[in-house]
């Protein structure tokens, strides 16, 4: 499976700190957003990964991230000319995703807990339809809300509904066979004349191939498009990584356990943020 990062998008929402920089450069706390989700890929298994921007940021994540080969995966980019959807991320990366399936996380999407691993492995097995995500809300009209049986099958799934049917939010992270790639390519765009995630997901759920997995208490999950969920995130990146000792989203360490890269290797990149906390981090797990 191949994955991929939507980067793209005005940001809008966090005017003005988005006016001249990408929201997913944007600092949580001690990391760039867009780390991340780039955690989130690499835990699932996935090392050939997929970075879509617009033409303005699309350098400034080449200058960040490289062609990943520092973290013993490949790093490719293309560029999104104009916000036209999420699931115009197949279209641009039709190339990229070829014929294998693929996992696509949307830039600004957080995910945390003990129990992610194990939702990681189950869902990037996924060969046959597609799998997206459940958790619960309190105000499910903000987002996509999925409805779901006893064997969590997908019975409906609606885009911000004014009387949700459920409480279950639908966060950007979704896994897809290769049909994802035709069946983006012959959606026709929404009022906001983008081509919409929910329509791709739609198409699977008619053909009964839409599956959900509950991410259930243990983890957590931040939309940090927002003001509020951009600090909400930075302050709970902050007291687990002090309080338990354990850094999220740390890259280098992922690559290192998944052995991606040997300790000579994490001993160089430790080396060369060594000032850093986050330096002397990656310091303390050879060292441990």
């Amino acid at each position: 499976m191949k994955g991929i990062i939507l980067a793209g998008g005005a940001g809008t929402r966090l005017y003005p700190l988005t006016k001249a920089i990408s929201k997913q450069m944007l600092p949580i706390y001690d990391k760039p957003m867009i780390y991340y989700p780039l955690a989130t890929l690499m835990q699932s298994g996935i090392r050939d990964i997929l970075v879509i921007s617009t033409p303005r940021d699309i350098g400034s994540y080449k200058k960040l991230l490289g062609n990943g080969n520092r973290l013993g995966i490949s790093i490719s980019y293309e560029v999104q000319n104009e916000p036209k959807g999420i699931a115009d991320a197949f279209i641009v990366g039709r190339d990229f995703i070829g014929s294998s399936s693929v996992a696509l996380i949307l830039g600004d999407n957080v995910f945390y807990g003990e129990k992610m691993d194990n939702v990681l492995q189950r869902s990037v097995k996924t060969e046959d339809g597609a799998t997206v995500f459940g958790y619960y809300v309190e105000e499910p009209s903000s987002y996509g809300v999925v409805e779901f049986d006893e064997e969590h099958r997908v019975v409906s799934i609606e885009e911000k509904p004014s009387y949700p049917k459920s409480n279950y939010a639908v966060p950007g992270l979704y896994f897809y066979d290769n049909e994802v790639v035709d069946i983006a390519l012959n959606i026709k765009p929404s009022h906001r004349n983008e081509l919409e995630i929910t329509d791709v997901n739609k198409v699977y759920m008619e053909k009964e191939k839409l599956k959900v997995e509950i991410l259930n208490e243990g983890i957590s999950w931040f939309d940090t498009g927002t003001y509020h969920g951009l600090l909400d995130a930075a302050n709970f990146v902050e007291t687990i990584q002090k309080q338990q000792r354990i850094y999220i989203a740390c890259i280098e360490e992922i690559a290192y356990k998944k052995r991606y890269i040997d300790k000579e290797q994490l001993l160089e990149l430790a080396n060369s943020m060594i000032k850093t906390e986050y330096g002397q981090y990656l310091r303390y797990i050879i060292e441990r």
